[in-house]
């Protein structure tokens, strides 16, 4: 068929890598083994993790890639390939719990694992052995992640888990601890069917020709050549809307776009690891954490002794903004008697206070060091800040979504941005610099720079509102009527939210590739077995039934009308990031469980650094899920006002 199916549980959506994990490193092999083999990698995404055997043997999938313990129980009914990476099982309770040292401590403590998880078997016969323990199942929703949280904020009592996810989860769970070890180290590796010897046969020789995860150690000063013997490329970057972020479960950003095909023409996987702070970019290159910076710096010829640039491979200007209704604002001398609202620490208060030294009589405000420039965009567009300065490829990756904000005149001439390497890594940079040599000006280039930075509301096919007075709110009506019949669903809710995805457009599309009148990313389509989303039909079957998958992995929310808020929120920003603003009100004393008023409230505080690090799915924009959701409702009472017939 040209394509390989690799079937996965839904519910563990891919956060922001903060560590090495199993699951994220095999993930990136999978997509690596698709392309050396000419293959195209589909995902297929099963409700529930006790549907992974069943979907693979039904034919619904070729390979089972979801950080799969080999157990009896499983060779039984499927083969696995060589492993992937060995982990150890481990007791995790909460930092303030009793510690757990031997299995006796286990008494009278309430263990919550998944029934489906390989872990069950191990607590079952601890059980058997320590009737005292208590052993309570787990949603077979709720992901290993999920688990540990709910120990993190004293919710569940003790869980087990891999070492290797425990690790990364607690560096930004601080709260969880390590208990005891159980058990012998166990293998993670790839399922297949029986009878498909070719298939294992190719993926063992696939993960014969690796370097284990495991067999590198967690620093090392690496150039090309030993990068090359590692198989693996480290890129530091950022967590922001133009580095590196999730967006409706996929990872996205022009950095990474770029460092993944730079990495893919070396023969190579990538694996980026998100710094903290600007800092500590240099301070983790130096220390050998990663191999190389993209995250959008300026070149500077401060830093050429301890690091070096390539070649640029980005140009932008920076540009005053105000609000868009601002017409007043069009050259420097409009600027006397307004503010300027920027960080300290950023290049734009040099910029704003070389204003002031030019004698015009503008205040430069100080604004919190964790605001990233997209909130402050934001305090501008609400009137919190009367102006800021934003880099010109930032503002455009704002307004492919918002039209509230303007651009009113550039105070900067072009500068120019670099990836950095150590001085020594000399193939390295000398193979960057060839790379961007024949990729600069190309299609590729250009088709990522205007997927991220572009203006799709400049070309964008408005359907203006129509009159709803003759009962036809959109020319899908029927179809709209008959899968929110099928998913339980209203049909007016439904259409509210076509029109605010595509404006009734069949052929939108969006800047990271969503498709149709419902919006959907291909990949995410595939997986619940869509194609072709441009079919008015299709497109809306698939959208409905997504929702409808979102919809039940949000069983917790009591409330019905509430839920669906949930449901909307996370199909427009995905369930990760709106999971991580429903942990943050519950911190701030909101109701997790409504979404006006309280979640969302809070979630677009996970713009700040100092607030999303301390969440799995990191950065969020979040401002466009809470405006998403209330134009939905406002355009569905608009619907519902004039009462168009069943």
């Amino acid at each position: 068929r040209g394509r390989i199916r690799f079937l996965a549980p839904a519910i563990s959506t891919t956060g922001i890598p903060r560590g090495r994990t199993p699951l994220q490193a095999e993930r990136r092999l999978a997509v690596f083994f698709a392309d050396i083999t000419g293959l195209e990698p589909e995902w297929v995404w099963v409700e529930e993790y006790a549907d992974l055997i069943p979907a693979l043997q039904d034919g619904r999938g070729d390979v089972i890639v979801a950080n799969y313990t080999v157990t009896p129980e499983r060779l039984e009914s499927i083969d696995f390939s060589a492993p992937f990476v060995r982990i150890r099982e481990v007791v995790v309770s909460h930092i303030n719990a009793a510690p757990v040292v031997t299995p006796a401590d286990l008494e009278n403590r309430t263990i919550s694992v998944r029934r489906s998880s390989a872990f069950w078997p191990t607590v079952d016969s601890l059980a058997r052995e320590y009737p005292a323990i208590n052993l309570v199942p787990a949603s077979e929703t709720s992901d290993t992640e999920e688990l540990l949280y709910r120990v993190s904020q004293g919710d569940l009592d003790v869980t087990v888990a891999d070492d290797l996810m425990v690790q990364v989860v607690r560096s930004y769970l601080p709260e969880l601890r390590i208990d005891m070890e159980l058990g012998t180290d166990r293998d993670i590796a790839w399922g297949v069917r029986p009878e498909n010897t070719a298939l294992r046969d190719t993926l063992d020789e696939f993960m014969a020709q690796l370097r284990p995860e495991s067999d590198r150690p967690a620093r090392y000063v690496a150039d090309l050549p030993d990068i090359r013997a590692h198989k693996v490329l480290r890129v530091l970057t950022r967590n922001n809307p133009t580095s590196y972020f999730v967006w409706r479960g996929h990872i996205l950003g022009f950095e990474h776009d770029l460092m993944a095909d730079f990495a893919k023409s070396q023969g190579l996987t990538v694996e980026f690891v998100v710094a903290p702070t600007r800092v500590a970019l240099f301070t983790w290159l130096l220390d050998g954490i990663g191999d190389v910076i993209a995250a959008g710096i300026t070149i500077a010829d401060t830093t050429e002794r301890l690091l070096s640039f390539t070649r640029s491979y980005n140009r932008v200007v920076e540009i005053v903004v105000t609000d868009s209704a601002d017409t007043e604002l069009n050259a420097l001398a409009d600027l006397a008697g307004r503010s300027i609202a920027v960080r300290y620490s950023s290049a734009h208060w040099a910029t704003a206070t070389q204003l002031q030294q030019q004698g015009i009589d503008v205040n430069v405000v100080q604004v919190p060091e964790d605001m990233e420039t997209e909130g402050i965009l934001h305090g501008v567009a609400t009137g919190e800040y009367d102006l800021t300065i934003a880099d010109s490829h930032i503002l455009d990756m704002e307004l492919t979504w918002r039209d509230d904000i303007r651009g009113a005149f550039a105070v900067t001439d072009t500068v120019d941005h670099g990836w950095i390497t150590r001085p020594g890594d000399t193939e390295l940079r000398e193979a960057l610099n060839a790379y961007l040599d024949s990729v600069v000006s190309g299609a590729f280039y250009n088709i990522t720079k205007r997927k991220y930075f572009g203006n799709p509301r400049s070309s964008r096919s408005y359907i203006t509102d129509r009159t709803i007075r003759t009962g036809v709110l959109s020319p899908y009506d029927d179809l709209t009527k008959s899968y929110s019949a099928r998913y339980d669903f209203d049909w007016i809710l439904i259409t509210a939210q076509m029109y605010e995805e595509s404006r009734f457009n069949p052929n939108a599309r969006s800047f990271a590739g969503a498709v149709g009148l419902m919006q959907l990313m291909p990949q995410t389509a595939r997986g619940f077995g869509f194609d072709s989303l441009e079919v008015p039909d299709v497109s809306i079957h698939a959208g409905t039934r997504y929702l409808r998958h979102v919809w039940g992995l949000l069983d917790d929310v009591p409330d019905e009308q509430e839920r669906m808020w949930f449901a909307l929120a996370s199909y427009n920003a995905g369930l990760g990031h709106i999971n991580d603003a429903r942990r943050l009100a519950e911190q701030e004393g909101r109701d997790p469980n409504v979404w006006f008023g309280n979640v969302a409230e809070v979630a677009p505080l996970l713009q700040r650094r100092s607030i999303h690090r301390q969440f799995q799915y990191g950065y969020c924009r979040c401002t466009e899920p809470v405006a998403y959701v209330r134009k939905i409702r406002n355009r569905h009472r608009a619907y519902t006002e004039v009462e168009p017939p069943s």
